[in-house]
């Protein structure tokens, strides 16, 4: 089923930086003003609406006088806190000729980390739709380091659309979708309109990423793209500069390629263990204990256990994979990597002779386990 303008009551619309340039790469008031117009059009609509932008760093840079986009944080913290300002000064000012309030929201990955920072940022956003206001969301680039960073704004639009329920998420960049072959080799090459499971082979299509102005691309876009179906959110990555890209978008129009979200999408505690959190370590599972988690909804045992790779301690978020390599699922440890690599293979009954102590009979339990990420 097509998402349409009944079905779409929240939007997340994303713009990546190379749609907000010129060609002499400094902010583009004019494409600003466009993307501004249609997003007052959808809102007047009933829709609620959250622009994810970049830019602030580019817009920083050209105040500063770089040239070239800074490689160390450093700079490109220094080049976002200038930068960030004007983006939001002129967005403002586009805004504010609609009669719609603006509301700057800066995010870090600690935010979707922290269980109780992740559910503010819900009751932040719900508290800006009742007001009438429109958030602009951007990672917090000023204080974020490599640890805390996304590794670019399609990862922050899809956890943002995710954590508010949104319909449809948008992703407007300076590519048409996803095409069957690089569209740069073969100007023949097929678009992808539809997809509606994201396998290896959809994901071997994403081929290079980047370009001058961006840290993402193609092979990111389909990294936000499993987040947002597997939420329940359909999304949608086209061309910035298509006319009436985002009206015709919310209509059902064909605009792209559209990444049709799962008609059950997980919970909002499976999106955030599933999403929000990084992976420090590794377990390997043994064939039975796969069947047990994906076809009967077990707990991970000991006894499944064939080993761990990396450091962890207890309450961190593992992998979960099986002898060939390949992820199962991912969750919470109740064990530290070194207590289990003594209690692999084990009976939950023997944990406690083993270690001293036994706090959970279950290595993961299976409200902490998401399965297919």
């Amino acid at each position: 089923m097509r998402v349409n303008e009944r079905q779409v009551r929240r939007i997340v619309v994303k713009v990546g930086t190379s749609s907000l340039v010129s060609e002499r790469g400094s902010l583009d008031r004019e494409k600003m003003a466009n993307l501004v117009d249609q997003l007052a059009e959808i809102k007047r609509r009933g829709i609620e609406v959250v622009l994810v932008t970049s830019g602030a760093i580019r817009a920083g840079m050209e105040r500063l006088g770089i040239q070239r986009r800074p490689r160390n944080i450093p700079d490109q913290q220094a080049s976002a806190a200038v930068g960030q300002s004007l983006l939001m000064n002129t967005y403002t000012e586009l805004f504010t000729k609609h009669n719609i309030i603006p509301a700057q929201v800066l995010l870090t990955r600690d935010d979707f980390r922290d269980r109780v920072r992740y559910l503010n940022l819900r009751n932040t956003m719900h508290t800006l739709f009742r007001f009438g206001c429109l958030p602009i969301v951007n990672e917090n680039d000023t204080v974020a380091i490599e640890e805390i960073r996304f590794e670019e704004n399609d990862t922050l639009s899809a956890l943002v659309a995710a954590s508010i329920d949104a319909d449809l998420l948008l992703n407007l960049s300076d590519v048409e979708g996803l095409y069957e072959e690089d569209p740069r080799k073969n100007r023949k090459a097929k678009l992808l309109e539809e997809i509606r499971e994201i396998t290896p082979e959809i994901e071997a299509l994403a081929g290079a990423t980047g370009t001058d102005y961006g840290r993402g691309g193609m092979r990111a876009k389909i990294e936000a793209a499993k987040i947002a179906t597997s939420s329940g959110v359909t999304m949608i990555i086209a061309r910035s500069t298509k006319p009436h890209v985002i009206i015709d978008a919310v209509e059902g129009k064909n605009v792209g390629t559209r990444f049709v979200g799962e008609s059950l999408g997980l919970s909002h505690r499976k999106r955030w263990i599933a999403f929000g959190n990084r992976i420090k370590g590794r377990i390997i599972i043994n064939e039975g204990a796969k069947r047990m988690l994906r076809e009967r909804g077990k707990s991970l045992l000991a006894a499944g256990i064939i080993g761990c790779e990396g450091s962890f301690d207890v309450g961190d978020l593992v992998a979960i994979v099986d002898e060939k390599g390949e992820q199962v699922g991912r969750g919470f440890a109740n064990y530290s990597s070194c207590e289990i690599e003594q209690i692999k293979g084990k009976r939950s009954s023997e944990i406690e002779k083993i270690l001293g102590h036994k706090d959970f009979d279950e290595v993961v339990h299976r409200d902490n386990l998401v399965l297919g990420v």
